[in-house]
């Protein structure tokens, strides 16, 4: 045993450094592949016929114009919902918190489809309720302000989960002292909550900036239609008109969306710098508000708001399955479920596509979990300057957009492995490898928690009994972490199922996933069968987000993320 725990440690030796090797595995060394192919680009001279194609240029500028757009409409909506959810005593909060939630788990492409099908002349729902525009009409979603509307709707979650966990540790008793003194409730609110308020809504702001910067789905079913090209799609085209300069032309274009994307979190840090936000006082219970007569109408405002964000477009979504070609009226005399037939037993595509999407979400979860449990053991275990260098390189893939990590990793595996002569490119490996390094961080988070409220008296005592590492996992670590890496494996599962910006450059013939054989289906005009596959895409993600749920009250508090 000497050498194999270190003194005065419960740590193996061999951990930690296990647990560097894998983050410089799929971490550093695909980000670093892409630093180095973008200065090369730039020592070959190709960054000049890059930098004046007018194309950049006017993807770089949409994709500012629909990012920039996009997130206020996210603040509005996503800080109402935070503040009246939160502060307040109206009812319902809880479906109306996990109602709110459902279009973040949902893939962006299944949203912009969605409200496609709702919105338009060729409408099969609002033709069937005969309030579709005449027929002739422009499409108002392929436009600038279609994309950054859907942007806002995919986003607002992010900045209501983000201004909610702050409101939920506001002090109460000095909201109690101020309403003590004679303040309103408005005045409470105006000068005790709401500059309180502001590091969640500059961290909503920041998180939803970089998820509009990044996000391939929306633009691509609304914008190359009425060809806007953002950054992201942008990409995606060079890659469809693949040259030999293209691996250059996409690392510079993945550069530029990175520096974007560390622009916004840097104006997040610059916007909090010298403030002190610190909150003192009781924060056990949520402040709230009594509402009065005005709940009769935030209440209806609220659940109007959900009906439009969510079931609206789903029923749309659920019309345009239902009839056989996109612009025929829904009635019961166009009505089959000739769509969802067709989706589940004659098209080989799609079950391959359902086959390939469980089986990488199975598989990242499972690799992740292994992978996280020993990575959080030996995170909470050393408190130093390397394990927070760690923790860092954890979280980049995650805050970037997923467009970068794609071609990160084509550009370290489009060539075969030194010594071992393999090939991953072309593969479902290269796709789940993307996965592991731009899930880990999502994987990490709930089994750190965990970790954090473990009474380390129980392993010390089962250490000094001498139980070695594995036998103190089996029977003492893992037992007590399990609903927190039962709620890491749901989520990795969840997001990694509907995931399309990666997959979306990864895949090849045989290895599509859902995101990308909906993506495929709209592009080439079957919209009925991507609006099924879709819908069985949406009622999967219910399910899960039910069955986390479920499992809520034996989990650490704020790994599910809409429950309080």
């Amino acid at each position: 045993m000497y050498g194999y725990v270190r003194p005065g440690s419960s740590q193996p030796a061999w951990l930690f450094p296990s647990v560097v090797i894998v983050v410089l595995i799929l971490s550093v060394l695909p980000l670093a592949r892409l630093a180095a192919t973008g200065i090369a680009a730039l020592a070959d001279g190709g960054a000049i016929a890059v930098l004046t194609d007018p194309a950049l240029w006017s993807a770089t500028y949409y994709t500012l114009v629909t990012a920039v757009l996009g997130t206020v409409i996210s603040l509005v909506i996503g800080c109402a919902f935070a503040f009246v959810l939160t502060l307040t005593d109206i009812g319902g909060k809880g479906v109306l918190s996990f109602l709110f939630v459902l279009p973040m788990m949902i893939p962006p492409q299944v949203t912009a489809l969605a409200w496609v099908q709702m919105s338009g002349p060729s409408s099969p729902l609002l033709k069937a309720l005969h309030i579709a525009p005449p027929l002739g009409s422009p499409q108002p979603l392929y436009s600038v302000g279609g994309i950054a509307l859907l942007y806002g709707v995919q986003h607002a979650p992010l900045v209501y989960l983000a201004l909610r966990a702050g409101l939920m540790a506001l002090p109460r008793d000095g909201v109690e002292a101020a309403r003590l003194s004679g303040a309103t409730s408005l005045r409470v609110f105006r000068d005790i909550i709401l500059p309180l308020s502001l590091p969640g809504i500059i961290a909503g702001a920041a998180i939803s900036f970089v998820s509009c910067t990044g996000n391939f789905g929306i633009p691509a079913i609304l914008g190359i239609p009425a060809s806007i090209y953002t950054l992201p799609t942008l990409i995606f085209t060079k890659f469809s008109a693949f040259t030999s300069r293209t691996f250059g032309e996409v690392a510079l274009l993945s550069a530029i969306i990175a520096v974007i994307s560390v622009a916004g979190l840097a104006v997040q840090d610059r916007a909090l710098r010298g403030r002190d936000y610190r909150m003192l006082g009781l924060s056990a219970a949520p402040v709230s508000f009594e509402l009065g007569r005005w709940r009769f109408l935030a209440a209806p405002l609220l659940w109007l708001t959900v009906f439009f964000v969510f079931a609206a477009p789903f029923f749309a979504l659920l019309a345009g399955a239902l009839v056989p070609a996109y612009g025929v009226p829904l009635t019961f005399n166009t009505m089959s479920f000739n769509a969802f037939y067709e989706i589940l037993f004659r098209q080989s595509v799609t079950r391959a596509a359902f086959a390939n999407s469980i089986s990488l979400a199975s598989g990242t979860a499972v690799c992740l979990l292994v992978v996280t449990v020993l990575t959080a053991y030996a995170l909470t275990c050393r408190r130093d300057a390397l394990s927070r260098v760690v923790s860092r390189a954890i979280e980049i893939p995650y805050s970037l957009p997923g467009i970068v990590i794609a071609v990160s990793f084509i550009l370290v595996f489009a060539a075969p492995i030194p010594l071992f002569h393999v090939t991953l490119y072309g593969t479902i490996w290269i796709i789940l490898l993307a996965y592991l390094s731009s899930f880990f961080a999502v994987s990490l988070k709930p089994v750190v928690s965990a970790f954090h409220q473990l009474d380390p008296a129980l392993e010390e005592a089962a250490r000094l009994s001498g139980a070695g590492f594995f036998r103190r996992l089996k029977d003492i670590i893992v037992p007590l972490i399990a609903p927190a890496a039962g709620a890491s494996v749901i989520l990795v599962f969840l997001i990694a199922c509907n995931e399309l910006t990666i997959s979306a450059l990864l895949w090849s013939a045989g290895t599509q996933t859902l995101g990308v054989a909906i993506y495929n289906l709209d592009d080439s005009g079957s919209s009925d069968l991507a609006s099924a596959l879709s819908v069985l895409v949406v009622v999967m993600v219910v399910f899960m987000m039910l069955l986390l749920e479920l499992m809520a009250k034996r989990l650490p508090r704020g790994v599910v993320p809409w429950r309080s």
